[in-house]
């Protein structure tokens, strides 16, 4: 009988186009699966917490998926971080109930992303943060964060999904339990934790909330955005590098 495995990984972006697998092209989800197709000789396609985007990190993903090979769950790992590029490890193994799956049994997920204030930016953290040396008024951006706490429709703070279209997908409705700025050092850094987010959602937010730190748009004007359900209404993407997923909750 199959036995359903759960996978926790940490991964660098950088170099990877994205979670979702894509012909010709370096996944987190490709190599993952194909090196479990290594290891248990089985065709194996991992299902993830969601489709991180090109460049963006990893700190917790989540993947899940059944396998017939009798190999202990540990020792499975310990074989996954022989042959998957140093960039991707996988940090936690185990099995779980039939019925756990990574995506649809997630309750919330927190996503991170680093902004670098200082003047210089070290290199060894040029990859995992965006670098603004700019003014930026903080106070202004931690007010405008507040507001899109609880239950909101999204769509103006959402890009164009090529793959929406699922039934499951079909609402842009999401429920924000913590949306807030923080000072660490040299870096600014914000921390949202919902129970799901749309394309590119998150660095839309961030996108938008550093118009509001250049005075080009009032923290106020975060509630117009919302209602208006009109992406043109919001700030910029930002860039993938600052973005982290930090933890999914089950």
């Amino acid at each position: 009988m199959p036995r359903n495995l759960k996978l926790t990984l940490a991964y660098d972006g950088t170099d990877f186009h994205g979670w979702q697998m894509q012909p010709g092209l370096p996944t987190i989800q490709n190599i993952l699966s194909e090196s479990l197709g290594r290891v248990t000789g089985e065709k194996i396609v991992a299902q993830g917490s969601g489709r991180t985007d090109a460049g963006v990190h990893a700190l917790a993903q989540v993947a899940s998926f059944a396998i017939n090979a009798p190999i202990p769950a540990r020792n499975l790992m310990i074989a996954l971080n022989d042959i998957l590029p140093a960039a991707i490890r996988v940090t936690g193994a185990e099995e779980v109930a039939a019925d756990f799956h990574a995506r649809h049994s997630a309750r919330s997920k927190t996503y991170r992303y680093r902004i670098f204030r200082g003047e210089v930016c070290p290199p060894h953290l040029a990859r995992y943060v965006y670098h603004h040396p700019y003014p930026l008024d903080e106070p202004r951006m931690k007010a405008s964060a507040e507001l899109v706490g609880g239950e909101h429709d999204f769509t103006a703070f959402a890009a164009v999904d090529p793959e929406k279209g699922k039934k499951e997908e079909s609402s842009n409705i999401r429920t924000i339990s913590r949306s807030e700025w923080q000072r660490c050092g040299d870096e600014f850094v914000y921390e949202v934790e919902g129970n799901g987010f749309l394309h590119h959602m998150v660095r839309n937010l961030v996108g938008t909330f550093l118009l509001v730190g250049k005075g080009s748009l009032a923290p106020s004007d975060l509630s117009r955005i919302l209602r208006s359900k009109n992406r043109a209404a919001a700030g910029p993407t930002s860039p993938a590098g600052g973005l982290w997923l930090v933890n999914v909750q089950y």
